[in-house]
């Protein structure tokens, strides 16, 4: 009887002892398990912590394109234009008796072709220069300017060309009455003819711009004037 109660104290204390075993494998399993997960398998809220806080910032829309320059109406235009031959009559003046002095003309008709070569090149260099800036005089009282295809400046070769081109305001009806031989007065009858014809045909191009800026890859566009600073 006594070693059936020593056996059964014996497997009591081997299950118990057991248990304990199991209980501390179980908690050391757990712990290297803790230990050695990745951090993607982690709680969201040790995540979180490693996480930029959002920007309160809200997205700013997108800046819209700068809708392209208005062309100036025709009106305006044309003034500027009369403007700009008021102006150059000064120049002209003073260019012609500039040259008159420098070659001792006494006559009207004495070097007179010269006098012509003189009068286009000191025309092209005003016109060339300040298209080159932008505007001219004139151009800057109606608030036009001058511009390239894509509106950049005008480089200085660029400008004389245009200033090639632009003789078409005058040119046939020039060509027209040397061929005839007809009086001056009779050129100068065409040519009150041919300008207002010509500016005309700027309505049919498509941005309405003169022809003559179009061969040369110019446009004349809306220049307001720069908003007073307070």
């Amino acid at each position: 009887m006594a070693r059936s109660l020593g056996f059964v104290a014996l497997q009591h204390r081997r299950r118990a002892l057991g248990a304990t075993m199991r209980a501390k494998t179980l908690t050391t399993l757990t712990t290297l398990t803790t230990l050695t997960t990745p951090p993607c398998h982690l709680p969201a809220l040790h995540m979180s912590k490693n996480r930029p806080a959002a920007s309160a910032t809200p997205a700013q829309p997108a800046t819209p394109l700068a809708a392209p320059a208005a062309t100036p109406s025709l009106r305006r235009r044309m003034a500027c234009w009369l403007y700009e031959g008021t102006l150059m009559f000064g120049v002209i003046f003073i260019a012609a008796l500039a040259f008159g002095v420098l070659t001792d003309s006494r006559e009207p008709m004495q070097n007179r072709h010269a006098l012509q070569g003189f009068l286009f090149v000191v025309a092209g260099l005003y016109f060339a220069w300040f298209w080159h800036k932008g505007q001219t005089l004139a151009m800057k009282t109606w608030h036009i300017r001058v511009v390239d295809h894509a509106g950049r400046p005008l480089r200085l070769a660029h400008a004389l060309w245009r200033y090639v081109l632009s003789w078409i305001w005058f040119a046939p009806p020039m060509l027209l009455g040397s061929l005839l031989q007809l009086h001056a007065s009779w050129i100068l009858w065409m040519m009150l003819l041919w300008v207002p014809l010509y500016a005309l045909l700027a309505r049919l191009h498509p941005q309405r711009q003169f022809w003559h800026d179009a061969w040369a890859g110019t446009q004349l566009i809306h220049a307001p004037p720069p908003a007073d600073t307070p």
